[in-house]
């Protein structure tokens, strides 16, 4: 479900941070809007430029997720037993891992619509959730929500919920399995090798 419907997410958060100094949900309209737009013009994007693809993706989406925090809700018991460089090592291939799903995910996109859902928040709330549901042709809607957290420069994303369904706790399951059958390190190894088979 996750891989089907990244390129939604890639879409809303590439460039968020030039609308850092408004209300999450506008941020998620605006910058939805902007990026939708560059993706039309862009036919590069559109014939598929994986170097062109993965520099947006990187340059673009990832500064706007807040991944130590990710990390730490991710791994859960793991971070707290965690050396530092292992904490380090894990941030290191996590990212890649999601970079590489999000270029792929930003090659994907054919007219999709976003419909937006209005924001129950309150002035001193640090930790919101814009809803949204993604229409497509032909296939029944999709519920897709962003948990983002009050930073001193503006949101950043902590968490991507589809069909109810979080992507922190889908992560959480899969990475805690691994490190209870082989430990930290074999996860991180793990990670590394799906990156460099990703690059090839």
């Amino acid at each position: 479900m996750f891989k089907k419907i990244f390129f939604f997410i890639a879409l809303i958060f590439v460039s968020i941070n030039l609308f850092a100094n408004i209300g999450p949900d506008e941020l998620v309209r605006k910058t939805a809007d902007d990026v939708i737009s560059i993706i039309k013009q862009d036919k590069d994007i559109q014939a598929g430029d994986t170097n062109k693809i993965y520099k947006l993706a990187e340059e673009k989406i990832l500064p706007n997720f807040d991944f130590e925090r990710i990390s730490r809700l991710v791994l859960g018991k793991a971070w707290r037993t965690a050396t530092d460089d292992q904490k380090t090592q894990f941030k290191y291939e996590f990212k890649n891992l999601l970079l590489r799903t999000y270029a792929v995910a930003l090659s994907k996109y054919k007219d999709q619509k976003i419909e937006y859902k209005p924001l129950r928040m309150k002035p001193t709330d640090e930790i919101v959730t814009v809803k949204t549901e993604i229409i497509q042709s032909g296939a029944q809607p999709i519920d897709v929500d962003y948990a983002l957290a009050k930073q001193d420069n503006g949101w950043l994303v902590i968490d991507i919920i589809i069909e109810g369904v979080s992507l922190v706790t889908n992560y959480r399951s899969q990475f805690a399995s691994e490190i209870k059958r082989n430990g930290m390190d074999s996860l991180i190894k793990e990670l590394a090798n799906k990156n460099k088979t990703n690059n090839n």
